[in-house]
């Protein structure tokens, strides 16, 4: 069976706001392979708190993947193996939290947390965080890098072993009297986000043009395009503004949205109310679901 740790960072409070992920995978008593990648969250919300943690910042992710992109390339190993976290509730959130937001299947998981390990293993007076169990094993390491994290804790799964004589993770977790979490997935919960229009209200106006295009002035007389773009929740429209490129529903798609043409510079006024009749549409079809 595979086991591999897993560690992410997130951009605020919010679990499904990952904006790296740190992997690193066990085999023959060592870790043999270790991957790490900046994640571009939905919102780009950034909490100073958070940042103050890992340093990430909103412009280390504006080009990054996003979630799904990320981590699809790992969800069999993760699917299949046992995975290894240290606080493994706050990861195995992440990952949960992640998956439902990109409209993606969440698997079956199993998962020991290492935290729980160490405090049977090594425990101390001073406590069981990653940073302290590393100090005491030697274990060098950059903390709150996503990828470092991910080695530390495997290493720290290693020492275990190793402490007890454990021939590999499982025996380990027999030895000291710690079960493996077993938690059930569920299938891909379909999400609209705010100005995304259902397939059912798009049906509903033949008339539409196949791609929606607006041109929109901003508050210091640039020239930004709004467009409407195929999403997992429906079509939603996406600006070229700063605020648009990281994610965020801006002021100029809200101006749409409610078919305010104020700052219209396009030649599409009658495009605009259809565009607010659509989204109207789409929220009484998701009201009466």
């Amino acid at each position: 069976m595979t086991v591999l740790a897993l560690d992410f960072e997130t951009a605020n409070e919010r679990r499904d706001s990952a904006c790296a992920v740190g992997l690193a995978w066990i085999a023959e008593g060592r870790v043999i392979r270790r991957e790490s990648h900046l994640i571009r969250p939905p919102e780009m919300r950034f909490s100073p708190g958070n940042i103050r943690v890992h340093g990430i910042l909103p412009s280390n992710v504006t080009d990054a993947p996003d979630f799904a992109t990320a981590m699809v390339p790992y969800l069999d190993d993760l699917r299949r193996g046992l995975i290894l976290a240290h606080n493994a509730s706050f990861d195995i959130g992440v990952l949960r939290a992640g998956l439902v937001r990109a409209g993606l299947p969440v698997p079956d998981l199993s998962y020991l947390c290492t935290v729980q390990v160490a405090r049977r293993v090594f425990p101390a007076p001073e406590g069981c965080g990653l940073g302290k169990v590393a100090r005491r094993l030697g274990i060098r390491f950059e903390h709150h890098d996503a990828g470092e994290d991910a080695y530390a804790c495997a290493e720290i799964a290693l020492a275990a072993m190793r402490e007890r004589q454990a021939a590999d993770i499982h025996a380990l977790a027999a030895v000291i009297g710690l079960p493996i979490t077993r938690a059930a997935g569920g299938p891909a919960i379909p999400r609209r986000a705010p100005g995304a229009i259902s397939g059912r209200a798009m049906a509903a106006f033949p008339q539409a043009p196949t791609a929606l295009r607006f041109s929109m002035r901003g508050s210091t007389g640039n020239r930004y395009d709004v467009s409407l773009e195929e999403r997992p929740g429906g079509p939603q429209l996406r600006c070229t503004c700063t605020a648009g490129r990281f994610g965020v529903r801006c002021r100029h798609v809200k101006a749409l949205e409610v078919g305010d043409v104020t700052d219209l510079l396009s030649d599409n006024a009658a495009d605009v109310v259809l565009l607010a009749r659509m989204l109207g549409a789409s929220a009484r079809v998701a009201g009466a679901a």
